[in-house]
């Protein structure tokens, strides 16, 4: 174990976005025992029905939770960008009832989960940012359900594109003038309830229309306000702090 304060900068940093910590509290998250380890893209980090005995944070890379139906089509729920804790909701239920995958090669930081509950109970601001990060998952949760179950198949994409972007210039690491998408467009038909050829088509739609501009997996929203619009995309349900 090592307890490194450089690999938790982001989450300290989301965090601090979420509720405003003292150098005392971000020095109690950078003190934590942490395991760190590199992994291959597409490597299982959590398994339904798992029991789980460490939190983890993710420190570089990206990852996404997802579900499996009987028959082994596979529905993503969420992406995750540096900064993020994967399983917050195992600090009160051990037990996994979803996946987390990586999507990218990636390095990820273990805390053992008696150490963060321990901070949690210690540090009740620190709880309620957590809090405040589970809350902000459950808003996003609700816009996806609205994404995949009431928007147009350009809607959608456009709509995961925007989050995207708002969420990486949250976090510091891209913006919509550019962005590097790290989902394949399996990925991205796994999220929106589409196939991977009908991703390609609204894709190629939205670039014709002038809206995106492509190469490979750089990505630059070249008109943001006629995106938003056609993602019908506002990002109040983000909180700001994504």
């Amino acid at each position: 174990m090592s307890n490194s304060a450089a690999h938790l900068d982001k989450f300290v940093s989301k965090l601090n976005a979420l509720n405003m910590l003292t150098a005392e509290e971000v020095a109690a998250i950078q003190a934590l025992p942490l395991r760190l380890q590199l992994v291959r893209a597409r490597t299982s980090i959590v398994t339904e029905g798992q029991i789980i005995s460490e939190c983890c944070v993710l420190v570089e890379g990206f990852a996404c939770r997802h579900k499996l139906a009987n028959d082994g089509g596979r529905q993503i729920v969420s992406f995750h960008i540096p900064g993020d804790i994967l399983d917050v909701q195992h600090l009160l239920f051990n037990r996994a009832d979803h996946n987390v995958q990586t999507i990218t090669d990636a390095t990820l930081a273990f805390v053992p989960m008696d150490a963060m509950r321990q901070l949690t109970d210690h540090r009740p601001e620190i709880a309620r940012a957590l809090w405040r990060d589970c809350l902000v998952e459950a808003s996003v949760f609700r816009e996806w359900v609205l994404n995949v179950g009431r928007r147009s198949a350009k809607t959608r994409i456009a709509h995961m594109l925007c989050e995207f972007a708002a969420r990486a210039e949250a976090a510091g690491i891209g913006s919509p003038a550019h962005f590097s998408l790290p989902m394949t467009q399996e990925d991205i038909a796994d999220a929106t309830g589409l196939t991977a050829v009908h991703v390609n088509r609204m894709l190629r739609e939205l670039r014709e229309e002038g809206v995106i501009e492509r190469e490979g997996r750089q990505i630059r929203i070249a008109d943001w306000p006629r995106m938003k619009r056609i993602a019908d995309f506002s990002p109040a349900y983000l909180h700001i702090a994504a």
